[in-house]
């Protein structure tokens, strides 16, 4: 047994990454697009059209708003992060830039 929650552990690394990983609600919206700005993410261009800074996007991801991303930090600035599940193709650095 402990070497199966060895095993759990080691494969749940990434997820450990993030800071928190709020539970979206049901009518939660997703990322589109990345806003970046001399090739910083500065923001997120959501699937309703909307465009929100990155602080914005992170208040309403915690607020189970946008569904599919984790919150994570550095250098004490929060931003989104998608949540791991094995797929390449919807990551957010796998989306389209948008100029804001």
């Amino acid at each position: 047994m402990e070497g199966k929650n060895h095993n759990n552990a080691t494969s749940a690394l990434p997820l450990m990454a993030m800071k928190e990983i709020p539970e979206a609600h049901s009518g939660a919206t997703e990322i589109s697009a990345l806003v970046k700005d001399a090739g910083r993410v500065t923001g997120y261009q959501l699937s309703d059209g909307k465009v929100l800074s990155k602080q914005e996007a992170v208040a309403m991801a915690r607020a189970g708003g946008i569904k599919g991303v984790g919150i994570s930090e550095r250098d004490g600035d929060e931003y989104l992060k998608s949540i791991p599940d094995g797929t390449e193709n919807n990551n957010l650095s796998h989306l389209p830039t948008v100029s804001q």
